[in-house]
């Protein structure tokens, strides 16, 4: 027995050895990766001298992301990648980094060595589009110079002009930048020229980089220390904080990002809104790095997040000044309220999902405050909810976001704009179509109806400038004029012509900026902003199934187009309805008038099979029959539109 004994005994032990130092090796690897994880930043450490707050601007794929992924890397903040580079650190949604396009603005802090003292860079990326031009706008209400970034082989365009005058009404220090100069198309002498031309900088400001490879990225870091006036602040007056953004997570409630414009914010500090009143408990505070760090205060001038317990994100007012409970002071000139100009309504495919939907879409606008919700029914689709965006790319986005994040199935009805229909005794504002009063009804009382225009700018090479012309009156286009970018350019490359005109929105919501890209081989590029109401002649149009009207499918069209239009609809609608046991006839109707029809044949069984031989009216009897009882199912039969055939007619991208 002993020597068996013996033998299990040493079998045990043989066996701890490896396990002990596996152990050790995993503690001397603990030790190493807690050794690279970054310190709590002392925020006391950089007061309002050392402090620049700036933002990238620019028109979309000019390279915003790539700029502010070398300047992450050259700073520290994040490790360079041995092989390849850091690509959209900071477009961290999903639907950001399939389309490679930034929609939600991004903030970053930065540690950079500079004259001898370590600075603190808050850099926020912002979105290039159109559609997201309120994201820059509130970007830009926490910082103090901004990096115009401008494609030296595209040269200025449309939305650089935009974001440039929203960056100078606010008093921004504006630094020029020429970025791309590595490609073989690149021309820096030439939209140096247009800078100074169309903005009045000096092209001894501008700089000349590349972000891609890194050249000239250094020269970026050194003005934006050299040129971009620190913050203003006294850390011994009363707190304010100025709320820019929010996001929200799951477990702390929503997060929101502030801009310390004086005081101090710790852990633990009761504070209150000055918009809402409600009082909150400060349980975290930090920074962006590009990460959450929590520190132990936020101080004057420097930008981070706070989180309080905030639950509902009806108290996460944008724009909102925070101070210390008891303490008076005045709050700071909030935003503009972000004004919906495009309409669409959202419905599950399965109408049982609708409650699920409806939490998916709050839980959502958290992080996207310029959406507009809306309960709506539809007699064919259900219970939905009609969503207010800023435009269609921000509407796909939202769509994208929704079934990305949430996993739900939706059909998104055609967009619309909201119209104002002025009574006699009232004005009315109206985004659905089912709303929409029949204008040649005299019951009705309609004195007018107005549509939103907006003032469109399109940057287009000289060559195109009949095509783009063209396009724009095929839109109901007006006041149309033009001027030359590159006017005395004797280069070989064309000169460049802005062209400036008023639009109905309606005409630019489907598929206006399709054909601009088309129509110009992808050179063209386009802004718009609000122009207000203008009074049209418009009618709301209804298609009809065997005599019903589809509520869903309503629109609203301008009489010039009206007959166009419904022939289009209709032929849309006679290839995705299913083949009925009767024939169905599909029209389309602007009031009492049919202006186009097209009819679906119906299934028919073959009654004269079984016949052979005997006399022709044998087969007459058979076939009056059936055309009896075709007409009897006409007469009391009905149409369903099943949800797929919906899914197909109302797709934004289907012609």
């Amino acid at each position: 027995m002993l020597p068996g004994w013996r033998h299990a005994c040493l079998k045990v032990l043989l066996r701890r050895q490896p396990v002990r130092w596996s152990i050790s090796r995993l503690l001397s690897s603990t030790a190493v990766c807690l050794a690279t994880t970054p310190k709590s930043l002392r925020m006391e450490e950089f007061p309002c001298e050392v402090i620049r707050n700036f933002s990238i601007i620019a028109h979309i794929d000019h390279g915003k992301s790539t700029l502010a992924d070398r300047l992450l890397e050259l700073t520290g903040t994040i490790e360079t990648k041995s092989t390849g580079l850091n690509q959209q650190v900071l477009d961290k949604l999903k639907v950001e980094r399939e389309r490679g396009i930034t929609v939600k603005a991004q903030t970053a802090s930065m540690i950079h060595m500079a004259h001898g003292k370590r600075h603190l860079l808050n850099l926020i990326d912002t979105p290039g589009h159109v559609d997201f031009a309120w994201e820059v706008s509130r970007s830009l209400a926490a910082c103090q110079g901004a990096l115009l970034l401008v494609d030296a082989s595209q040269g200025v365009q449309a939305q650089s002009i935009s974001v440039f005058h929203i960056a100078k009404e606010r008093g921004l220090k504006i630094i020029p930048v020429l970025t791309k100069i590595d490609l073989p198309a690149s021309q820096p002498e030439r939209m140096a020229a247009q800078l100074q031309s169309t903005f009045g900088i000096d092209p001894s400001e501008i700089l000349h980089i590349s972000a891609k490879t890194g050249q000239g990225v250094e020269a970026v870091l050194r003005a934006i220390v050299d040129r971009i006036p620190p913050p203003s602040g006294n850390i011994n007056s009363p707190l304010k904080a100025f709320m820019f953004d929010s996001l929200y997570d799951r477990y702390r409630g929503v997060i929101s990002l502030v801009s310390i414009q004086d005081g101090i914010i710790q852990k633990g500090d009761k504070i209150a809104s000055c918009h809402t009143r409600k009082k909150y408990e400060i349980t975290e505070v930090g920074v962006m790095h590009p990460e959450e760090v929590p520190t132990s205060s936020l101080q004057p001038g420097q930008v981070g997040y706070i989180a309080c317990n905030m639950k509902e994100s009806s108290e996460a007012h944008i724009g909102d000044t925070l101070h210390r409970v008891g303490a008076v002071v005045d709050p700071m000139p909030g935003f503009q309220p972000s004004k919906a100009m495009v309409y669409a309504g959202v419905f599950p495919v399965d109408s049982n999902d609708f409650i699920k939907l409806e939490e998916s879409i709050k839980r959502l606008t958290l992080t996207d405050r310029s959406v507009t919700i809306q309960r709506e029914s539809s007699t064919a689709l259900g219970q939905g909810c009609r969503l207010g965006f800023l435009g269609t790319l921000h509407m796909d986005v939202f769509r994208q976001r929704l079934e990305d994040e949430y996993d739900a199935n939706i059909i998104i009805t055609a967009p619309t704009v909201p119209y104002k229909i002025i009574y006699k005794d009232k004005t009315v504002m109206i985004s659905n179509p089912t709303e929409f009063p029949d204008t040649s009804n005299t019951s009705c009382k309609v004195k007018q109806v107005q549509e939103p225009v907006v003032n469109a700018s399109i940057i287009v090479p000289e060559e195109y400038m009949g095509e783009m012309m063209n396009l724009c009156f095929a839109h109901r286009a007006e006041k149309l004029d033009h001027r030359y970018l590159d006017s005395g350019s004797t280069s070989e490359a064309s000169a460049r012509a802005i062209l400036t005109c008023t639009l109905p929105l309606s005409e630019i919501v489907t598929d206006f900026f399709d054909q601009l890209k088309s129509r110009s081989s992808g050179y063209a590029s386009f802004d718009y902003e609000d122009g207000g109401y203008k009074a049209s002649d418009l009618a709301k149009m209804v298609f009809l199934l065997n005599g019903k009207p589809v509520d869903a499918l309503a629109l609203i069209v301008h009489r010039s187009a009206q007959h166009e239009v419904g022939k289009k609809w209709v032929k849309k609608l006679h290839k995705v309805i299913p083949r009925q046991l009767f024939e169905v006839p599909i029209q389309a109707a602007v009031g009492k008038k049919i202006i186009a029809r097209e009819t679906l044949s119906a299934m028919r069984a073959d009654v004269t099979a079984g016949l052979y031989g005997g006399h022709y009216e044998r087969k007459m009897k058979h076939l009056e029959n059936q055309k009896e009882s075709k007409r009897k199912m006409k007469r009391i039969g009905s149409v369903d539109l099943p949800q797929d055939a919906f899914f197909d007619i109302l797709s934004t991208k289907s012609n």
